[in-house]
């Protein structure tokens, strides 16, 4: 498999855009659901599967990533809320700094007790920038990070942010406003930060439109993450995909 950061990163500069979609483990109480996500997802236009969240109280996370990969060809990442959220199964994985917070065990402590056992498998390594951003009620990321999101209105704040993971050698930047947040990041939020770096940028969290997932694509979204919304609305991953391949289909054009 080729590299997915090379993939992504050739996107961005072709202004491709790109759809993952999220599973959270937690979240999963009959497996029948995920065949039929994965059969979903199949016959869209997904790029990629991310799997995790901020607190996996359930064992299942390698029978999903099995699952998965026994199921289709779509790439499977890991999204990990703590160094224990590793399976040698998937593709890659989210190596995820919290860049918006000042939880030193987010930014570099889980990572250092995670890098021998990521060194020795055969996961691609996503350096991430992880930003949490305020939606306006409490996400579970940031409970469990123990960190304040950035207010939506503080663009200059995430900007800089954004900027100095960039600095750092993040490869990726993922802004999140969190699983099930009763709002997405806001365009000019997302046009800001985009403006700011020239690394792939991830959206995420409240995105439960066609309409919203079309704004953060303007806005300067590279990837989009639907999650929550597909248990409610299953369409969502056919209109949202169809929206990307669209847009990817008239730069062909062009």
């Amino acid at each position: 498999m080729k590299s997915i950061l090379q993939e992504l990163q050739n996107k961005k500069a072709s202004g491709q855009k790109s759809l993952a979609v999220l599973i959270d483990p937690d979240k999963i109480t009959d497996l029948s659901a995920i065949h039929q996500l994965i059969s979903l997802a199949n016959e869209s236009y997904v790029d990629y599967f991310f799997v995790g969240g901020s607190l996996i109280t359930t064992d299942n996370l390698n029978q999903i990533v099995q699952l998965i990969k026994g199921e289709s060809e779509i790439p499977v990442v890991l999204f990990p809320g703590n160094n224990m959220h590793i399976s040698n199964d998937a593709d890659a994985i989210l190596f995820l700094s919290l860049i918006s917070g000042r939880n030193a065990d987010l930014l570099i402590g889980q990572h250092v007790n995670a890098a021998p056992f990521l060194n020795k498998s055969s996961l691609e390594i996503l350096p991430t920038g992880y930003m949490l951003i305020n939606s306006g009620s409490t996400s579970s990321a940031s409970y469990m990070s123990n960190t304040m999101p950035i207010p939506p209105d503080k663009y200059s704040i995430a900007s800089s942010t954004a900027l100095a993971g960039q600095m750092l050698g993040l490869k990726l930047i993922y802004m999140d406003a969190g699983s099930g947040s009763k709002s997405a990041i806001n365009a000019k939020m997302i046009r800001k930060v985009n403006e700011t770096i020239n690394c792939p940028l991830i959206i995420g969290g409240g995105i439960s439109s066609t309409n919203l997932a079309n704004d953060a694509l303007m806005a300067g979204a590279d990837v989009i993450v639907i999650g929550n919304a597909i248990e409610k609305n299953p369409n969502l991953m056919i209109e949202v995909s169809e929206k990307i391949y669209d847009l990817n289909k008239s730069l062909d054009v062009h």
